[in-house]
């Protein structure tokens, strides 16, 4: 029988390991992946952070880009009825695109800026609480619960940054954690 490498058990990700209430430990993970984002993205100059990774055909700053328009859709739109623009007017290529003027700070402001204002209604309710009416949901029955969106924000993000890992991979070689 083969024992286990020293490594083992490996620590956990996320909240620690003794939180066990499900809203606190949803919203850690989205914490930490929202952090492991931006560790992803760190050393890489601007140039690369910009440039589409082929054959993938997005550049790791249009991920960030598309990720503020997810949280923007489901947290701030979608749960909290906001009354926000929820789509680019180009719709996903440009959402995905990042325009070459627009300086790499003014995306991950802008990102940041959408984490910001979902924070607040994310903290304030509870997971069984529904989606307010008049945003993305128009009627009770579409309407899902807070937890329902946060555990689909968190498959969202461990896709995304799954790709991420893979077009840092193919910029420079480095691989994820």
């Amino acid at each position: 029988m083969q024992q286990p490498s020293a490594s083992v058990p490996a620590p956990l990700d996320g909240p620690a390991v003794d939180v066990s209430d499900a809203h606190e430990l949803l919203l850690g993970y989205l914490e930490w992946y929202r952090e492991a984002l931006l560790r992803k993205l760190a050393g890489l100059p601007d140039e690369q952070l910009r440039t589409p990774v082929e054959p993938l055909g997005w550049s790791p700053l249009g991920l960030v880009q598309h990720l503020g328009w997810v949280e923007r859709r489901w947290l701030r739109w979608g749960f909290g009825a906001e009354d926000v623009i929820a789509y680019p007017p180009g719709g996903d290529a440009e959402e995905w695109t990042v325009p070459s003027g627009t300086p790499t700070a003014q995306i991950l402001a802008a990102y940041q800026a959408e984490v910001a204002a979902a924070q607040p209604l994310t903290l304030q309710a509870a997971l069984s609480d529904t989606a307010r009416l008049g945003g993305r949901f128009k009627t009770p029955d579409q309407a899902p619960s807070l937890g329902r969106i946060l555990f689909h924000l968190l498959q969202e993000y461990a896709r995304h940054l799954g790709h991420l890992d893979i077009a840092r991979e193919l910029i420079d070689g480095e691989t994820g954690e």
